[in-house]
């Protein structure tokens, strides 16, 4: 069998499954952070609230999320993906319904964690992966990352309106709302897979994670990730309270559309530099500087324009950064670790998120503001620390490789012949997959040498 070519478009089941399933995972990423901006001044009328429980309340989710999200990937695989992804949304519309009608802090903390537990995004990547051919998963992956990020960024700037028309236990309504509508999304739109595989490139593999947890390399990403959330739930611990002084909640909407549409455009022109120019890791560390600084400011300014430079400085840094550590990740990963990389870096994720809340709760709680902020910039100097300290970056770029049915030995051999191709510098060969994943430089690859390879090993 051939290399799959990749100058094949998308077909049109491939994008309609593509784009439903990036319409699910926004519809949930906007009901898990719409309250983001506005929670901490709806809780102040809670019962049994205190500062802690507030950050609680926000970061709970993480929590859950980083302990449910790769083991419903794996009962993906045995139970089927749909199955899984519903429970799930079901899971995210009861933790809503909770949260809504509830009036102690308490009731909501539990209405959060079990929309965390809902954790249905690594068996969307996992249902992806199955509606989709090897040379186009890669573009499906960045389109659905790309809607999330669109998603979330939404949701700042719509939350503040909607508390203002309905209120947060509305939002919360609504939420259980949309997770319905997705739940209809996976039934009415999806196309169901021929089969439900393994997929090393978008799936957590048990037998990798002690190759990933043991890459430094990697870690560093994963402490990056944790700690740019970190900041992220912290920050909204306190910053409401603080935009509350100077401008009334009703006009918080405005500052956060403002801030995040010059930080996008402005983030842009970067990322795809760092990309065209291979300078990643340079821009990189620039970002994760602007980040420290931008904490730094949060904490000293107190003024309305003040804290929209601080917020332009930490969301122009925050969009450089997510749109760079999975591509980082993506690169540093061994041909064949992807999906599990991705999965601890994930998970590292939603448990900085976690961390950030209970953090910026006690830390506020218990110091100032200005003591949460130099806390977080702290951390985000320890993360320059480490970010410059990485080793050189191989631009190398995942490929995977249809290869049919082969024999153990013709499977070895074909590693061995991969190996020696111009441009392949890692290869694995999954018999049971049919495939075979490629670490290359696109510049050199020969791809013609692949398929002879291919034709040459079946003729064995």
């Amino acid at each position: 069998m051939n290399a799959v070519s990749s100058t094949q478009a998308m077909t049109a089941l491939e994008k309609r499954a593509v784009f439903g399933l990036a319409g699910i995972m926004s519809l949930r990423m906007l009901g898990l952070f719409m309250i983001l901006p506005v929670f901490a001044l709806y809780a102040e009328n809670l019962d049994g609230v205190t500062p802690i429980l507030v950050g609680m309340a926000i970061g709970i989710y993480g929590l859950t999320q980083a302990c449910f999200q790769i083991p419903f990937g794996m009962l993906s695989d045995r139970f089927g993906r749909k199955p899984v992804i519903t429970i799930g949304l079901f899971i995210f519309a009861i933790g809503s319904v909770v949260a809504a009608t509830s009036d102690s802090i308490t009731g909501v903390i539990i209405g959060r964690a079990l929309q965390g537990s809902g954790a249905i995004a690594a068996a969307i990547l996992a249902l992806t992966a199955d509606l989709t051919r090897e040379d186009h998963r890669t573009q499906a992956m960045a389109m659905l990352g790309m809607t999330i990020g669109m998603a979330f960024l939404l949701a700042l700037a719509v939350g503040p309106i909607l508390n203002h028309w309905i209120g947060v236990a509305g939002i919360f309504w609504f939420t259980a709302m949309l997770a319905l509508v997705a739940i209809a999304v996976l039934y009415g739109f999806i196309p169901d897979p021929p089969v439900c595989r393994l997929h090393r490139d978008a799936e957590s593999v048990p037998t990798q994670f002690i190759r990933v947890l043991g890459d430094w390399q990697l870690l560093r990403l994963d402490m990056g990730i944790l700690i740019l959330h970190f900041t992220l739930t912290a920050t909204f611990v306190v910053l409401p309270l603080s935009l509350r002084d100077v401008l009334v909640p009703e006009q918080h909407w405005w500052v956060y559309l403002l801030v995040l549409l010059l930080s996008i455009s402005a983030a842009l022109p970067f990322i795809i530099i760092g990309e065209k120019k291979k300078q990643l890791k340079e821009i990189f560390i620039i970002a994760i500087a602007i980040l420290g600084v931008a904490q730094f400011l949060l904490g000293w300014m107190s003024s309305l324009l003040g804290l929209i430079f601080g917020l332009l400085l930490y969301f122009f840094a925050f969009n450089l950064l997510e749109a760079l550590l999975p591509s980082l990740v993506s690169k540093l990963a061994h041909a064949g670790s992807k999906g599990t990389a991705m999965g601890v870096y994930s998970t590292s994720q939603f448990f900085g998120a976690f961390l950030g809340g209970v953090g910026g709760g006690f830390l506020h709680h218990h110091y100032s503001d200005f003591t949460l902020f130099m806390v977080c910039t702290l951390l985000v100097g320890l993360w320059f620390i480490f970010a410059v300290t990485m080793q050189p970056l191989r631009y190398l770029t995942n490929y995977l490789l249809n290869i049919g049915q082969l024999s153990q030995g013709q499977a070895h051999a074909l590693n061995q012949r991969l190996l020696q191709i111009t441009g392949v510098a890692e290869a694995v060969v999954i018999i049971e997959e049919q495939v075979a994943y490629l670490k290359v430089d696109r510049n050199l690859l020969d791809v013609n040498a692949l398929d002879l390879a291919i034709a040459e090993v079946n003729r064995s």
